[in-house]
């Protein structure tokens, strides 16, 4: 009998909490103040949110001037001159923007956080960050496979085939949903991250999106994911169609419904899920790793 492995084990403890990890302030190039912000995110049902300004470490210290409106209020920086667009998620501390991304990785890690690398597809050549540098670095937790932002730029706001190029080529690596917000209007609750927290403090969300303990969302709820020996079931509340996904981005299962049962296929290496619902909302599982 194969071996799965995934994030979705032991889910008792906690809740599930819906945040966001990318979004400016006018400490860098957003149109709002922090506080602002803050209470825009908070009265949309936000769990958690990590104020994200380029090159600019918020801090806990910041955050202690700010009414948090019931949010987990997690430190974070964008990392951005040098090369390609990273989130530093948690940390104690402002890394600086080497050049060499590796780097970046080492330094956010060694003082408490994890890397994503953002938009990996902004820009006329959908390619703000090459496949080659995500191929060659080590160490980073995943990706935006969605960015809200880029929804409005050139580019692609998904990412979801750099995701599984990665996955295909034998890296475990998860996929993230972001606004990266600038002002208020169009740009907020575009996308997000619904994650099980235990601990509901910064260090416990951190440490649930560094497991994998979430699903990237755009709309579509998720209310169970279950694992029984090879069999995976995903139920939602709102998708009208759901699709289980191989390495290659292979389809191998779908159904026109809000919830799927699958056997995974003798052959494969991971499977994931996305669940449609209407217009542009979706969710994503993270992988299931196939031993």
């Amino acid at each position: 009998m194969a071996v799965i492995e995934h994030p979705y084990r032991d889910l008792d403890g906690g809740r599930w909490l819906m945040g966001n990890l990318h979004t400016h302030t006018t400490r860098s190039d957003g149109q709002r103040e922090p506080q602002a912000v803050i209470d825009d995110y908070a009265e949309r049902d936000h769990g958690f949110l990590m104020l994200s300004d380029h090159d600019m470490f918020t801090s806990a210290e910041d955050y202690a001037a700010c009414d948090a409106g019931g949010m987990i209020l997690v430190p974070g920086n964008e990392v951005s001159a040098n090369g390609p667009h990273m989130l530093q998620v948690g940390g104690d501390r402002l890394v600086e923007p080497h050049a060499e991304r590796q780097k970046v990785i080492e330094d956010v890690e060694a003082c408490g956080g994890f890397s994503v690398f953002n938009h990996p597809s902004w820009f006329a050549n959908f390619d703000h960050c090459p496949q080659e540098l995500l191929e060659r670095c080590q160490g980073y937790a995943g990706i935006e496979i969605y960015n809200g932002v880029i929804s409005f730029l050139e580019g692609s706001p998904y990412a979801t085939n750099r995701w599984d190029l990665l996955l295909t080529a034998g890296r475990r690596i998860w996929g993230f949903a972001n606004d990266d917000s600038h002002h208020a209007q169009g740009n907020v609750g575009l996308g997000w991250n619904v994650a099980y927290v235990r601990d509901e403090t910064p260090e416990g969300v951190v440490e649930a999106l560094r497991q994998g303990r979430f699903y990237a969302s755009t709309g579509v709820e998720i209310i169970d994911i279950e694992v029984d020996g090879e069999s995976i079931v995903v139920e939602t509340e709102n998708a009208h169609r759901i699709v289980a996904l191989q390495q290659g981005a292979k389809r191998f299962a779908q159904v026109d419904a809000p919830s799927i049962e699958v056997e995974i296929p003798a052959d494969a290496r991971y499977v994931r899920f996305e669940c449609w619902g209407y217009g542009e909302s979706f969710a994503w599982t993270q992988p299931f790793f196939v031993g």
